[in-house]
This record gives structure tokens, sequence and C-alpha cells, in this order.
């Protein structure tokens, strides 16, 4: 029997989780053997899933799972180093030039296990099964928002949390742009007919700012792009692969200029390829932006887990998603996962 163990995730701040009771209890019914790990942070009560007869573990068991489990969570596993003899399915953050990509690569060759990389279940098409996209560039947008409403007081942005859903997080970021007294922001949303970008513009729609919406033909000239410049805000929603240009290069940091706030939706520091290379570092939501110049400023938002801001609505979208991928999870040879499982294999070779 194909046993699906879904561990709780270790990463502060990270609520989310990628399989509902609803779904646990459809696998189940399919002949998936289901276990779901305590978790203390979850979004989504443990007692659903007790419900739906799914097995129940200890919070971060998965280690001691049996062998032939497949691990399932979201974000990232602790860097202990330990070799991994599981396959896991979660976002590897591995495969597009990462330099700490390199180092998860090794933990499975020592262990002999292998990778579903999330981000890389992909149709025949190539295009992903499941993302969160939409919720990334939803919250994205909010928090960069919010770190021009500091700016505009003479701070910077503080400390985020997640909000119980999305009305709350509108009301909260009203409040926020109404004490500024000062006019609605303009923004530049490049990517805006991607998930990404939508999630972005309509968040930035719901709040009356003025939004220029960017894409492919819109870039197809390589730079530079000194529009970029001419607004508040730029979110910055297509994800670094080989050949994507430079949207704001470190000159802009001394050159005249609008701009104020970089929210780097696609959060990709330590590639090769970041777009925004006036940053190196992601942000946390301790510290949600970094200030890369003081006069005038400009702050970059790098949060590479913002879909978790709003834990219950991405967690039911991403599930939904996913869900009709995890039902083929007893065969592993063909369709989502051997295409998967390719990825990761070819990205091993030289590791």
């Amino acid at each position: 029997m194909t046993h699906l163990w879904v561990r709780a995730e270790q990463r502060p701040n990270e609520e989310r989780v990628g399989l509902t009771p609803e779904g646990a209890a459809k696998l189940i019914a399919s002949g998936i053997q289901v276990t779901v790990e305590k978790s203390s942070v979850r979004a989504i009560p443990l007692e659903g899933y007790c419900d739906a007869g799914c097995t129940i573990a200890a919070e971060n068991a998965w280690p001691d799972a049996p062998l032939d489990a497949i691990i399932f969570g979201l974000k990232e596993l602790p860097e202990d180093g330990s070799p991994l003899p599981h396959r896991h399915i979660m976002f590897g953050h591995a495969f597009k030039g990462q330099h700490s990509g390199r180092a998860l690569l090794k933990r499975f060759k020592a262990g002999g296990g292998s990778l579903y990389d999330l981000e890389y279940l992909v149709d025949p098409d190539g295009r992903r099964v499941a993302a969160f996209g939409y919720w990334a560039g939803y919250a994205g947008a909010a928090v960069s928002l919010k770190a021009w409403a500091a700016q505009q007081r003479g701070g910077i942005c503080p400390p985020v949390g997640t909000y119980p859903g999305r009305d709350a997080l509108l009301a909260d970021l009203a409040r926020e742009v109404t004490d500024t007294g000062k006019p609605n922001p303009t923004a530049i949303v490049i990517g805006a007919l991607g998930r990404v970008g939508s999630g972005a513009a309509d968040l930035c729609e719901a709040m009356g700012i003025t939004t220029t919406r960017w894409d492919m033909d819109e870039t197809a000239s390589g730079g530079p792009f000194p529009e970029i410049l001419q607004h508040d805000i730029f979110l910055n929603c297509i994800f670094a692969r080989p050949g994507t240009p430079v949207f704001v290069p470190r000159s802009a940091l001394t050159a005249e200029r609008q701009l104020g706030v970089i929210g780097d939706v696609a959060c990709d520091p330590d590639s090769d390829y970041n777009p925004v290379p006036v940053y190196s570092q992601a942000t946390s939501w301790a510290a949600p932006v970094t200030r890369v110049h003081d006069t005038p400023p400009l702050d970059v938002m790098a949060i590479d887990n913002l879909p978790s801001l709003l834990p219950v609505e991405s967690s039911i979208d991403y599930a939904e998603q996913l869900l009709p991928s995890l039902a083929t999870l007893d065969n592993l040879d063909t369709g989502v996962w051997a295409r998967a499982e390719a990825t990761f294999k070819e990205h091993m070779k030289g590791i």
C-alpha cells in the first residue's frame, strides 16, 4: 500500500499544509495510507485529519518513518546535514542554481532518497500542476505596501504575522495606508499575466492602487527599464531563470527615482539569474525588508514563504490543485511523478 506521510513544518512562521482533511479522506478511500504528524502551528486543526481516518504521528517523527513512506511537506528541512533515505515531496529550491541547493542534494545522495520537487511537478506541456503563486503575489504586494507605509512615516517595515483571512489583511492595510496621510502609491507588476502577478495586481486593485501591468512583451527588449524607477512600488513576479533580464541594476540605487520599495515576490537572491541584484539575502517575518539605500530610501521585501501570511486560504487552494496528482502516487513510474524524478536525477549528476 502506498504510504503518504504528511510531516509537520519545522520552519518558523510556516502554518500551511499541502493536504486538507477532505483530500486525505479521498486518498484513504482510494487505498492510500495517510499519516499526519501532530503540529503545534498548522493552520488546519488535527481533528479533521483524525475524522478523515488518518494515522496520527508525533510532531517531527518523519526521520523514523518506514523507509517506504513518502514524506510530504512544503518548506525546507532542518539543515542538519543528515542523510535522507526517504522519498520526499517538498519545495527543494535546489534546481535553479541556488548555492544552498547543492548541500540538500548531497544529503539525498548520502541517504539514497529522492526528491519530487513541488516546483517541478508538471504536466506534459511543462505547466506546474499546483502552485501557491496567486497567494504569494497577493501577500507579497501586501507586505510591500506595508513597507511603503512605514517609509512614509519615517520608519522601516515592522515584523509581520499571519492573518485569519483576507478581509482581516485588507482592513489592516487600509488603516496603515490611511495613517500615512499621503496619496496612494503607484505600483508596477512585472509578470502580471501569471499566477503570482495576478495575485499581486489583485491586492493592489483591492487597495485602490494605480498599477502598471507588464509581462513578457514589455520586457522583451532586455532592458534597461527606466519606467520601473518611476513607480513607488515594484513587484517582481517573474521567477529567475537563464535569460531573465535585470530589472533593477545596482546603478539604480543612486539614480534619480521615485521607487522606494521593491517586492521581490519571486525571491531568488542566491540565484545566478537574480533579476534584482541590489540585494543578496532573503528577508524574514521578523525583518520583512532590507534597506539597500538610505537617501532616498529603497527597501527590498524578499520573504520566501509569503503565502503563509494567509495560511488557510493558501493551503485550501494549493491542496485542491495538488490532490489529483497525489491520487496517482501508487504509480510513480508514469506521469507527473516520473517527470519529477527524471528532473531530480538530472540535477544529481555530478553531485
